[in-house]
């Protein structure tokens, strides 16, 4: 199992540094969100042309307001100026609140969607080349971006049938607010049947989720409710704590002290998860506590 950071900073500047400060603690991976603020792909061609060696991802941008032929082309350009085969592509549709309420945009047959996308997506990447039309997405045209490795593309799966278009077009899954249940008993066993039906390797797992290492269990609960409070209430995340039997996000969440913390932690590991990325939460001493216990699994 690799472990990774999970960074919600606003700023640039503020994400190179931290970038920093987990490629010296010899963290595996760096990832930064695509939600309102910065470009997540902008922020890795900067960060990683300053940090070396460490993979940088994206967790995760957003499908309908990109075709996939300039998606391929800004990760092909931030993969070339990185370097080393070292950006991890996640992605995914969002939610339909976002895509309809704020981007005016359909959000219907998201199957359909996401399985049309990574057809196009994957020939742009590897060959810098497509010629397909299907119902929703059509492409057409060709990319000249030297020296550049194609990406890992890992999606936002969670329900089953995104989980078997997944596995059979792209690299892995990328999850967020799921269980160690949902991820040993579906997410995992479905994707990789797919693959391995498709030919591919063994797809990457990588779990996120919140977590502080705290002697204060109550407050950091309450902390937990309240920061990640939205995800007990979009559909796609409120069906995972359901799976769980789990009333909220701060049920989820990883709190407590370093030996529970591991355990759980190992349960996952167990079930298939290849890379734990931390969402460290809580305050500043719990912080560093977190960060602390988070170097010992290395």
């Amino acid at each position: 199992m690799q472990v990774g950071i999970f960074g919600f900073e606003s700023k640039v500047d503020k994400i190179v540094e931290e970038v920093a400060i987990a490629a010296g603690q010899g963290f595996a991976s760096f990832w930064v969100p695509q939600i309102f603020g910065v470009d997540a792909l902008t922020a890795l061609a900067v960060a990683g042309r300053e940090v070396p060696e460490i993979k940088l991802g994206t967790s995760v941008i957003p499908t309908y307001p990109r075709h996939p032929m300039m998606l391929a082309q800004q990760a092909l350009t931030v993969s070339q100026v990185i370097g080393g085969g070292r950006l991890q592509l996640g992605i995914g549709l969002s939610h339909q609140p976002v895509v309809e309420g704020m981007w005016g945009m359909p959000f219907e047959k998201p199957v359909r969607h996401m399985r049309e996308y990574l057809e196009l997506l994957g020939p742009m990447l590897h060959d810098q080349s497509v010629s397909a039309s299907y119902e929703t997405l059509t492409a057409r045209g060709q990319l000249d971006i030297p020296d550049a490795e194609a990406p890992a593309v890992l999606v936002a799966a969670l329900g089953p049938q995104m989980l078997k278009v997944t596995g059979r077009l792209a690299d892995g899954t990328i999850t967020w607010m799921t269980g160690a249940k949902t991820i040993a008993e579906l997410t995992v066993p479905t994707i990789a049947a797919a693959a391995e039906e498709a030919g591919k390797a063994a797809p990457q797992i990588v779990v996120g989720l919140p977590i502080c290492i705290t002697a204060d269990v109550e407050a950091a609960r309450a902390r937990a409710a309240k920061e990640f409070q939205i995800y007990g209430q979009l559909p796609s995340y409120r069906a995972m704590l359901d799976n769980e039997g789990l009333g909220g996000p701060e049920d989820l969440a990883l709190i407590g002290d370093p030996a529970e913390i591991r355990d759980r932690i190992a349960v996952f590991e167990d079930g298939g998860m290849t890379t734990f990325a931390a969402s460290s939460f809580g305050n500043e001493s719990e912080r560093a506590a977190t960060r602390e216990f988070l170097q010992g699994l290395l």
